[in-house]
């Protein structure tokens, strides 16, 4: 399996994972413990920057490929 292949495969699982976390802070949110909110928040923000990150490196490992 190509690198490329890997990463999109990462992400992919990943932004189903973020969409899932957004779901539940967004539906379930205000009646949720404050704390447990905080950390889901917390999650959905970290998933979003792993996200961008590795859509960095598939551009450059894109690059880099051809």
């Amino acid at each position: 399996m190509s690198t490329q292949t890997e990463l999109n495969t990462i992400t992919s699982t990943l932004s189903e994972l973020a969409a899932r976390i957004t779901a539940l802070v967004e539906s379930d949110g205000p009646q949720m413990d404050s704390e447990v909110y905080g950390e889901l928040v917390a999650a959905e923000r970290t998933v979003g920057a792993l996200l961008r990150r590795l859509h960095r490196a598939a551009r450059r490992t894109q690059r880099s490929e051809h």
